[in-house]
């Protein structure tokens, strides 16, 4: 299957929200799902590298950037860390770093850019928290979808 999107937004016509902003696919995996996990930091990753850090089975976490640019969010040692954590994959509103290495992980990644930049990590950042991205509201437990056609989101997990 090289497209899932269209598929489900033909079987579950109402009830989604599309994430409206186009984002890079960075990631080894082109298709992924889960059930998301958001963190809201700004230029600093110690949140990301933490819960990337822990048992993610089959999740995707979220993470308000900010939209920046300037300093990369995940790298490709955090990446790794998410592979090996079950991580289903990763959507930053930020950018990252090490994409010629995170393509070839497999794990679903959509950010808005890349910098060589990385962040200093100072603990900030807020985790568990709705999400206001992309003229989306995105919330802990909801359903993200995504491919090369874009993400949307569901309140429940969808066939």
């Amino acid at each position: 299957m090289l497209d899932l999107l269209p598929d489900l937004c033909d079987a579950h016509p109402e009830g989604l929200e599309w994430v409206e902003t186009p984002m890079q696919d960075l990631g080894g995996k082109a298709i992924f799902w889960g059930q998301v996990v958001t963190v809201k930091c700004f230029e600093d990753n110690s949140r990301v590298k933490e819960l990337l850090a822990s048992p993610g089975q089959g999740k995707v976490l979220v993470v308000d950037g900010g939209n920046s640019l300037k300093k990369a969010l995940m790298g490709d040692l955090i990446a790794k860390s998410a592979v090996d954590n079950g991580w289903a994959g990763v959507v930053i509103f930020g950018a990252i770093r090490d994409a010629g290495e995170i393509a070839t992980l497999d794990l679903g990644v959509k950010a808005l850019g890349v910098t060589p930049f990385k962040t200093e990590r100072k603990g900030l950042g807020d985790t568990g928290v709705t999400l206001r991205c992309a003229g989306a509201n995105i919330y802990p437990g909801q359903w993200l979808y995504a491919d090369k056609n874009g993400i949307i989101l569901s309140d429940s997990a969808l066939n």
